[in-house]
């Protein structure tokens, strides 16, 4: 009888478990972008199979990282983490060079030859977050500390934004900041440290953004996307015109013309406008509120952290999900200004689908270690942190 309780009682858990909840919504999500890619790159290529067979391959090995990511020791990757970081910024590196980056429409982003490349960028980011989660862990009891507490981390965010600003790549320079940021308050450091940075860092953008010709005619454009929309807002004046015509209902699958070559890489960075064209609103406001769940889930998740390592991490890991997914979702809709930047899970792209996995198995990671009771009873729970 004690076993089949104990047996009924780990049942309920597992189903009550928010981790749980993040890889349903992940493998919704997934299966949804299967399903849509093959809508919005069937006229891409003579052959309707390309774009769908790439990201069969890029799921398996996704799937591949995300059961790797669950399985490994993360006090023993902390060990690593500042070695990691330091590689990720050797590369980013490699990326500005001639010859070695490859250049894509003006940004060199990624290493590789041909179609078998990776954008550095998007691994970068989990190296910051693991590098960032270390650091203040280490320094807890510092954090009130200007200069070890404020100053140091706050280099180690600045030097990845930086070099992702070169190759010039301002959405995923402003998201690797963004969560830099957040981790930083997570931690404890003070309001007025966190806020002047920033509105530094909201001015340095501006600046360049107004030093940049190319950049300030988008966004002067998006400021009036009607008047410009055979110009600089074509790309977003298709998408709203998908939403349009999908209204409620949708046209239905493969029955939509925005894939036809009417809206710029619909398989990738717009294919939320694709879902809004053929499956209607109904599956949109679905598709929001699948990304909504997987953040409360994550927030609950974050409750149960031992100790300041592990609750950065995984924080950090649900933000480059969430906050990724909120930029995507903002530039689609005309919220805010035409960014390339993925949909996670959705959107066709290796590199940002790798990334994924990795994310979702390192929450599994932590939901399959928090429970164990060596880690409740380690150093700086988030009871003590917190307290």
């Amino acid at each position: 009888m004690a076993s089949e309780r104990s047996a009924e009682s780990f049942r309920a858990r597992s189903i009550a478990n928010p981790v749980a909840v993040v890889l349903v919504c992940a493998i919704g999500l997934t299966f949804l972008g299967l399903t849509i890619l093959f809508s919005a790159s069937v006229s891409l290529k003579q052959d309707p199979y390309f774009y769908l067979d790439k990201q069969v391959l890029g799921v398996v090995a996704a799937g591949m990282l995300c059961f790797l990511a669950s399985r490994i020791n993360l006090d023993y990757a902390r060990r690593a983490s500042v070695g990691v970081a330091a590689v990720a910024l050797v590369l980013l590196v490699l990326v500005l060079i001639p010859h070695l980056g490859v250049s894509v429409k003006g940004s060199r982003r990624w290493l590789g030859y041909g179609v078998a490349r990776l954008q550095v960028s998007e691994f970068a980011k989990l190296a910051m977050v693991f590098c960032m989660a270390h650091y203040l862990a280490l320094n807890q009891t510092r954090i009130g500390d200007f200069k070890r507490g404020y100053l140091y981390p706050l280099g180690i965010i600045g030097a990845f934004t930086g070099l992702i600003l070169l190759e010039p790549d301002f959405g995923t320079a402003a998201l690797t900041l963004s969560v830099g940021l957040i981790l930083l308050f997570l931690a404890g450091a003070k309001w007025r440290y966190v806020l002047p940075t920033i509105g530094l860092s909201a001015a340095a953008f501006a600046m360049l953004v107004a030093n940049n010709p190319n950049r300030l005619r988008r966004f002067t454009a998006f400021m009036d996307v009607e008047g410009n929309r055979q110009g600089g807002t074509y790309q977003l004046y298709q998408s709203l015109e998908a939403f349009a015509a999908g209204g409620i209902g949708g046209a239905g699958l493969g029955q939509g013309r925005q894939q036809i070559n009417f809206l710029p890489e619909a398989h990738t960075d717009f294919i939320f406008a694709v879902v809004g064209e053929e499956l209607g609103m109904w599956f949109t406001l679905a598709v929001v509120a699948v990304f909504a769940v997987m953040f409360v889930a994550g927030l609950a998740h974050l409750r149960r952290a031992p100790n300041l390592f592990h609750f950065l991490l995984a924080a950090g890991c649900l933000l480059l999900m969430c906050l990724q997914s909120i930029i995507n979702l903002g530039v689609v809709t005309g919220v805010l200004p035409t960014k390339g930047m993925s949909l996670p899970f959705i959107s066709a792209g290796l590199s940002n689908l790798l990334l994924m996995g990795l994310l979702v198995g390192i929450l599994l990671n932590t939901q399959r270690t928090w429970g164990r009771a060596g880690l409740r009873k380690g150093a700086g729970s988030m009871r003590e942190v917190l307290a």
